[in-house]
């Protein structure tokens, strides 16, 4: 089917996120006509939101150490990033007009770190390919064979050709992601994943002394780790903040999805600290035990490795009396020191979330249901999750083109 014959098929995109949009792009490149429906009041709300800091658009590492950071569902979204890795989302910025860097991390900016400008670049260049945008449209499932759409003025009902799904996970339902389409698809025999949250918190339950006086407190010099399926620890350094009630930051949000499955798993996690991670133990170990004279631990620990304010509260909240006054036993805390974490925050205050719609449940390593021919997902919604730092958007973007480029070849076969 050519391009011309596709410009009588209508597709409709039902949510405005970046992987609604950059499948809705695809779609209007080949030709077909594109109508875009989302619930809020204008598209992009949480890719404006998570721009507020700094825009982390994707991440510059080499591919291999890139798809690694997908875990268990590298492969599948390997085949995504295939279509539109790292530098294909950076050479596609620029086509839109908007410079990017790359910071001392690794990560990828627009050089005016906002993602406004982005955002109304993209708007305006589909808006000239001819895709039409119909806000305040809640998508609320099917009815006689077309889909069914709740706006202010009542219901419509949407006759499309093919449809994408790009509705988001559950993180934010105040942006738009809400989790709402679940039974919607699983009454249509489309097999899920419990939504979880993901780059999340943790709760702790933190005595009443130590929450009052170190909530909010940042910890920018530590190594945390979790337990590994084979009992050892992986270390990463990086930087976290202690909450009323527990622990979050990037640190944290990097280990969050082998703590919170260990929570399911067995009711709860620790979370290892290594509170002077550019010290060995053995350094650690003769600086503890060094003759202290009239000195308080505390003073002394201060004065040989650091350890003041939250680091010192964290020892004496973690560790026993009875360990803090071992020299032996309080060294080894300071290199391992057990946070025992309750249960991950509540799913709409993660950054991302984990689960969906499930890849098996997907048509022959495409983005069409197997269960519904025609409909397409893409985005958070489908059963994947990746640490920020630009992985989380990449795919995002990636897993949006590929449902459109996906949707176009089923259109042409169904029009053949």
């Amino acid at each position: 089917m050519t391009q011309s014959s596709l410009s009588s098929k209508r597709v409709a995109v039902i949510g405005g996120g970046p992987a609604g949009l950059m499948a809705a792009e695809v779609l209007a490149q080949g030709g077909a006509q594109v109508d875009v429906y989302d619930a809020m009041a204008s598209v992009g709300r949480k890719f404006l939101l998570a721009g507020k800091g700094g825009m982390n658009i994707t991440h510059s590492e080499p591919y291999p150490d890139f798809v690694r950071r997908y875990g268990a569902r590298q492969d599948e979204v390997a085949r995504w990033l295939e279509g539109f890795d790292a530098g294909a989302v950076r050479a596609w910025i620029h086509e839109l007009g908007i410079e990017t860097f790359v910071g001392t991390s690794g990560r990828v900016f627009p050089r005016e770190m906002k993602a406004a400008p982005l955002l109304r670049a993209w708007l305006h260049r589909l808006r000239e390919s001819g895709v039409r945008f119909h806000m305040r449209h809640r998508w609320l499932g099917w009815q006689d064979g077309r889909l069914r759409l709740a706006m202010p003025e009542g219901e419509l009902l949407v006759e499309a050709e093919a449809t994408i799904l790009a509705l988001g996970g559950a993180s934010w339902a105040r942006l738009g992601s809400d989790g709402a389409w679940q039974p919607l698809l699983a009454e249509r025999g489309v097999a899920l994943s419990p939504l979880a949250p993901a780059n999340c918190g943790f709760d702790v339950g933190w005595s009443e002394h130590f929450s009052s006086r170190y909530a909010g407190a940042p910890l920018l010099t530590v190594a945390a780790g979790c337990d590994d399926q084979d009992g050892a620890i992986a270390w990463r350094k990086g930087q976290f903040v202690i909450t009323g009630g527990g622990v979050e930051g990037s640190l944290v949000y990097a280990l969050s999805a082998p703590l919170r499955d260990q929570i399911a798993r067995i009711g709860g996690a620790t979370l290892w600290l290594d509170l002077a991670p550019d010290h060995d133990a053995g350094r650690v170990f003769d600086e503890v035990t060094r003759p202290r004279g009239s000195r308080s631990m505390s003073s002394h620990l201060q004065s040989r490795l650091g350890i003041k304010g939250v680091k010192a509260g964290l020892l004496h909240e973690c560790l026993s009396r009875e360990e803090y006054a071992d020299p032996v036993r309080l060294a080894a805390g300071i290199k391992r020191l057990p946070v025992k974490l309750l249960r991950a925050r509540p799913i709409d205050e993660a950054i991302s979330s984990a689960g969906g719609v499930r890849f098996d449940a997907l048509a022959d390593d495409t983005a069409m249901l197997a269960a519904l021919p025609g409909t397409f997902v893409a985005g958070e919604m489908v059963d994947w999750e990746a640490p920020t730092g630009g992985y989380l958007l990449t795919a995002c973007f990636a897993s949006g083109r590929a449902a459109g480029r996906d949707a176009l070849a089923w259109l042409e076969r169904a029009g053949a």
